[in-house]
């Protein structure tokens, strides 16, 4: 195991040709969003670059990305960190996700018919099982699959958009919460699908408001656990 702490081949190679830089960023978000690369790491490019199977010059290129982002820090004389989120981060970001899921569900529940609330059930059945079999990496994708189901159901692009620009955030500051909030968070799946089979706006809109909330005080509360509770990946999660 390198110092980065990526397990030999738990990088899949980068596969040529393509834009190169950009393929190196997204693998080096998602590193860091699935918290593989955990806040504060030393992030060196030679490294890097050897997990990925590249040179370092696109790291190098996608560490200023991710410093321009805010996922990465540059320390002069020190290198690449991966920056560290503050409760206040945190606390913005996840109060901003309440309200543009809490208003999703709002508008799934005016829009979504037979067929998209059997969807979102298959995806909650599939979540559940994953859970059900420890199954961390099923239980988060299924997740997001859900929660993105339902802004499908919203109808509203913009909104959309907006989402998207805060999922992958939401992601790495959920992750250390993400054991606890595992079996309980799918029961709130239940009873959210529930509410907007019945075509409740204003109950969807609670529900989904409650179940994101929850994450978010988990994530605060997390730090009274002690020091050696569960850490990242640990055990099946969802938001």
């Amino acid at each position: 195991m390198l110092s980065t702490g990526l397990p030999q081949g738990a990088v899949p190679r980068l596969e040529r040709p393509g834009p190169l830089r950009d393929r190196v960023y997204e693998a080096l978000l998602e590193l860091i969003t699935t918290r593989a690369l955990q806040p504060g790491q030393h992030l060196v490019e030679s490294e890097l670059a050897g997990h990925l199977g590249v040179s370092r010059q696109p790291v190098r290129e996608a560490l200023q990305r991710l410093s321009t982002e805010g996922w990465v820090d540059l320390r002069p004389a020190q290198g690449a960190f991966v920056h560290e989120p503050t409760e206040e981060e945190a606390d913005q970001l996840l109060t901003v996700r309440t309200l543009l899921e809490a208003e999703a569900a709002r508008l799934a529940a005016a829009n979504a018919g037979p067929a998209a609330v059997s969807a979102l059930e298959e995806l909650c059945a599939e979540g559940e099982r994953a859970v059900a079999a420890d199954d961390v990496d099923a239980a988060v994708a299924t997740n997001a699959r859900l929660h993105a189901k339902v802004m499908e159901l919203a109808g509203n692009k913009v909104l959309a958009e907006l989402a998207a620009q805060v999922d992958r955030r939401v992601r790495w500051y959920y992750t250390p919460v993400a054991r606890q909030r595992g079996r309980q968070s799918w029961t709130e799946h239940r009873e959210l699908i529930a509410a907007i089979a019945e075509r409740d706006g204003r109950r969807a809109t609670a529900v989904m408001r409650a179940h994101t909330e929850h994450t978010r005080q988990m994530y605060h509360d997390r730090a009274k656990r002690p020091a050696d509770g569960p850490g990242p990946r640990q055990g099946p999660s969802a938001d």
